[in-house]
């Protein structure tokens, strides 16, 4: 088993990220907490802190992963306090709903800037710290809407299905270093925000279409997001590893 890695994770305050968090806490390895709340990511410090002692392997710095500069200083400070980045995973997303004759330019481009470009620009200030100890992995978050659409959210599947096309590109040009990459598309999982944005009615809708008849919650992913970050999957890079309880079989 793997331990000991220095792992990356963003979107990490709640939800998904949150999850990822703690299986690689536990698993013995050092985690590089962020996400553009900072008190958010405070509030979170509690569950990830032991017996109100700071966990020593866990490093939780905010950063705007839209921002270069931001992606930057965060890379700088993995370098500083650990000289290495093993695993990233970019699991930071917004999917806000606007129909497309309304959707304006901004908000086509904050959308377009959170899901896709962060993931660009976070993979772009981390490989430097990977590359040269010939073992990485990064492993991207897309998402199950890729396979039929989703109305009102044309922005958010054109740079999920962006972050498909870069992971398939990076596979190519990263293999030589012992470096894989692959993307993750979840089914619609039910975390607070899920709650909060979408009605009942299309959480059912989303249980029907399924195999496994039940919500997908952020545990799922978890397994799957650890697998690919392991040596048992050294030799798969470039796929698409699909986490919806059968809703769509490829």
């Amino acid at each position: 088993m793997n331990t000991d890695r220095v792992v990356i994770i963003t979107g990490a305050a709640g939800g998904v990220g949150s999850e990822l968090v703690d299986r690689f806490l536990a698993n013995g390895d050092t985690v590089i907490a962020t996400d553009v709340d900072d008190s958010a990511l405070e509030q979170w410090r509690s569950r990830w802190d032991t017996d109100g002692q700071t966990n020593p392997r866990l490093i939780a710095t905010a950063a705007d992963i839209a921002a270069e500069e931001s992606c930057h200083q965060l890379a700088d400070r993995a370098a500083e306090q650990t000289g290495r980045v093993d695993v990233l995973i970019n699991c930071a997303g917004w999917f806000p709903f606007v129909p497309f004759e309304e959707m304006t330019t901004d908000q086509w481009r904050q959308v377009i800037d959170i899901n896709l470009t962060g993931t660009f620009l976070m993979t772009k200030s981390a490989v430097p710290l990977m590359k040269n100890r010939g073992w990485g992995r990064i492993i991207n978050f897309g998402s199950g809407s890729l396979f039929d659409g989703t109305a009102n959210q044309s922005h958010y599947v054109a740079a999920k299905a962006g972050v498909l096309g870069l992971t398939r590109s990076l596979a190519r040009e990263l293999g030589d270093y012992g470096i894989t990459v692959n993307v993750i598309t979840p089914g619609l999982t039910v975390t607070k925000a899920v709650k909060d944005a979408f009605p009942e009615d299309i959480l059912e809708a989303q249980r029907s279409r399924r195999a496994i008849h039940r919500d997908e919650i952020a545990g799922d992913l978890v397994g799957p997001v650890f697998f690919l970050a392991s040596d048992d999957a050294g030799f798969i890079t470039g796929q698409t590893l699909n986490v919806d309880g059968g809703q769509h079989m490829l």
